[in-house]
């Protein structure tokens, strides 16, 4: 398993990122418990997670993930060579993420009462990447589409600045070691770095969607994550399983995420089902596993620091390992990017 740099921070994470989010929900504390076990022992040493975890969010299920890997890191131990990275979320009406069901807000005093929450779940002192889950200004979000000028003009936010001092603050409690970015735009992106030239901390990495099918990154955010060094945690490399096919023309697999829980509308928009069928046929044609060519071409981009991958079981962890084996080579690339050409992000 190969290593690079977290921004400029001197860190070494692993290329491939062991996201979480199904723990506490489509797995039980064993199954997360053999998944971190498996992802160690294969090189990886970044673990991804944040508060609001298992997914789908549910007040039954809220802070479950964290408290699964706190349980492993009590049992396991190695606290010191792994870096784990949380999230506290974004603006959101949800009742259940602060107390009296108040607005959930990137404010100073709400930030802190996440982060304590993360610290005492995960069993740690400190977070070494404490993401922003979302902004909290109004933007579309997960695929759902933009938002107006006029949102944009009358939104309520708490100010990037705001936010970035309490994270200063809690850096130099030695709560967290770095900061970083979620679901954001590029124009977030430069505020954000903006706002970090008056000494306030500098975030280190963005954590987006990005797949064969959502290649959207790389119009803006892509020269921005090399030449600021705030590179892209990437997640969702298998479109939440829809580049696997298993979905196509409509099926729904016993026991599959878009089964029991209905949220893959980001994967389902016209033109989806086609370029999927193009990459399983591209796939078919080189001999190689449809599940490593989407996550290894992710993986290859120099853009990306860390690709999160997860799964629902050891079998399906195996192979998604396994595409750290898998050259994405010139001719290669060219045989993808031509099916780009004409099927060029169905699921932004």
């Amino acid at each position: 398993m190969k290593q690079r740099e977290l921004g400029r921070t001197g860190i070494a994470v692993s290329e491939i990122c062991l996201g979480t989010m199904t723990f506490g929900q489509q797995n039980t504390e064993a199954e997360g418990h053999a998944q971190l076990d498996l992802a160690v022992d294969r090189g990886i040493n970044f673990i991804d997670t944040a508060e609001l975890y298992a997914i789908p969010p549910r007040a039954e299920t809220y802070g479950a993930t964290e408290t699964i890997i706190g349980s492993w890191l009590k049992a396991r131990g190695g606290r010191d060579k792994l870096v784990i990275a949380s999230k506290v979320v974004g603006r959101s009406t949800s009742p259940w993420f602060r107390p009296g069901g108040e607005e959930a807000r990137l404010t100073p005093r709400q930030i802190r009462y996440a982060l304590e929450g993360s610290l005492r779940r995960l069993g740690t002192d400190y977070i070494d990447l404490y993401q922003l889950h979302w902004p909290d200004r109004q933007i579309g979000l997960f695929g759902a589409g933009g938002t107006t000028f006029s949102d944009i003009a009358t939104a309520d936010e708490v100010p990037i600045e705001e936010t970035l001092a309490v994270l200063g603050d809690l850096v130099s409690e030695g709560k967290i070691r770095h900061v970083g970015l979620s679901n954001e735009t590029a124009w977030g992106v430069s505020e954000f770095l903006a706002a970090s030239r008056t000494g306030l901390p500098r975030v280190v990495s963005i954590q987006n969607a990005y797949n064969l099918i959502n290649r959207t990154f790389e119009i803006g955010l892509a020269e921005m994550a090399l030449r600021e060094k705030v590179g892209l945690l990437a997640y969702s490399p298998l479109a939440q399983g829809y580049l696997t096919g298993k979905y196509l023309n409509g099926a729904r697999p016993a026991g599959a995420r878009t089964t029991l829980f209905n949220r893959g509308q980001r994967y389902e928009k016209p033109g989806v089902d086609d370029a999927i069928e193009a990459y399983l046929a591209l796939a078919r044609a080189e001999g190689i596993d449809p599940v490593q060519l989407a996550v290894a071409f992710v993986t290859s981009r120099p853009f990306v620091t860390s690709n999160i991958i997860g799964a629902t079981s050891i079998e399906q962890l195996q192979t998604i390992l396994g595409s750290v084996d898998l050259v994405i080579t010139p001719e290669l690339e060219e045989k993808i990017n031509a099916i780009h050409q004409v099927h060029s992000n169905p699921a932004p």
